[in-house]
């Protein structure tokens, strides 16, 4: 009988091998993994041919979108200020055979009105004047009302106080009534100039009165555009940083000596000469003035005719006619030209602003004198 001999995978193997034939193992010509490879790749090279196909195109749309919106914005600033300065008038022109008397006439006359015997106050006595008359900072943050508290110097010693936050405030006190009062005296000039603009026929008194404001604001064309722009309310947050920043809190020689709240230069008349002056500024001085409510009106009447100021008037002209609040931290960046720090300058400005609350009384009132008062009646 035969034996039964289990026959072995690895003795057929065996067998075969002596013969001379190959066993070799069955591949997987399309191998899973291979395939994903594959696929994750071609679907790759799919993607980056497709975006860098359209990428001209996106980078050519986004040019055009900048580019309309820049004429957009260029065109829409040239024509309002065309409309506003006047389309027929050349601006290089626009100041020329301007007298500067006429600028300031009704500012000389202020300080020519002025009694010779002003009594200036000292500290403590304007202290107690004001706490007398409960006349406070606190007090006008929460009823948005100034008293008519004007004084026509300021206390020598202020420069004396110890407390800065004290010194701040007692010269804040001082000079918010005078800044409103200016404000109110160009907001009725101004109510009334759009009064005259909006009557088909003026009488005599009207257009003398136009004819004066037209050299008050140095508009030697009488371009009425330009008068509207002009005849404008400065912010008071702005005016009082300013103020501060020039008079280091009113306690500055020029402030004291000569009621200087806003550090204007003159080459003639009277003024202050600075200690240690360059030449190169030539002879200049620090613009003097009999009572602080002159400084204050030159101040406004400087920011309004001077060509350095031309951008800080367009701004706001602009904000008007958006009928926008004027707000004094963009406003201040169009005053680098006031001083020689330049942007630096208007940075200070909005740091005084802010660190300050000062645009808390950019919409307070002042309330009317006795005086006045007795007028109404």
């Amino acid at each position: 009988m035969l034996n039964k001999k289990k026959i072995s995978l690895s003795y057929l193997k065996k067998i075969i091998n002596e013969k001379g034939f190959v066993l070799k193992k069955k591949t997987n010509f399309f191998n899973f993994k291979d395939l994903k490879s594959f696929y994750l790749t071609s679907l790759t090279g799919f993607i980056l041919i497709i975006f860098f196909s359209l990428l001209p195109l996106s980078v050519d749309i986004k040019k055009d979108i900048e580019l309309n919106k820049q004429t957009v914005d260029n065109s829409s600033s040239l024509d309002f200020q065309k409309v506003l300065e006047g389309k027929a008038i050349d601006n290089e022109n626009l100041d020329k055979g301007l007298d500067i008397k006429d600028l300031f006439a009704d500012i000389f006359s202020l300080n020519e009105d002025a009694q010779t015997d002003v009594v200036r106050l000292n500290a403590s006595t304007v202290k107690e004047l004001f706490k007398d008359t409960d006349y406070s900072l606190k007090n006008i943050r929460q009823t948005k009302q100034v008293k008519p508290v004007k004084l026509s110097l300021l206390p020598k010693e202020i420069k004396n106080i110890q407390s800065t936050k004290e010194k701040k405030e007692l010269f804040l006190e001082i000079i918010l009534p005078l800044v409103l009062e200016e404000n109110n005296r160009i907001k009725l000039d101004r109510k009334k100039l759009f009064s005259i603009l909006n009557k088909n026929n003026n009488s005599d008194q009207e257009i003398r009165w136009l004819n004066n404001k037209f050299k008050q604001y140095g508009v030697v064309k009488k371009d009425l555009a330009t008068l509207k722009i002009r005849m404008d309310e400065v912010p008071v947050s702005l005016a009082l940083a300013q103020a501060a920043k020039e008079t280091g809190w009113g306690t500055s020689r020029f402030a004291i000596e000569g009621n200087a709240l806003f550090g204007q230069w003159t080459w003639s008349g009277e003024g202050i000469k600075p200690a240690g002056a360059d030449s190169s500024d030539g002879n200049h001085k620090v613009m003097k003035f009999k009572v602080l409510k002159a400084s204050v009106r030159a101040y406004q009447r400087n920011l309004n005719t001077h060509n350095s100021y031309r951008e800080f008037r367009l701004a706001r002209a602009i904000m008007r006619d958006n009928e926008e609040e004027l707000d004094s931290l963009i406003l201040a960046n169009y005053l680098d030209k006031y001083a020689a720090t330049g942007k630096e300058y208007t940075k200070v400005l909005k740091k005084i602003i802010e660190q300050n609350a000062l645009k808390d009384f950019d919409k307070v009132k002042l309330l009317p004198s006795s005086i006045q008062l007795k007028n109404l009646v």
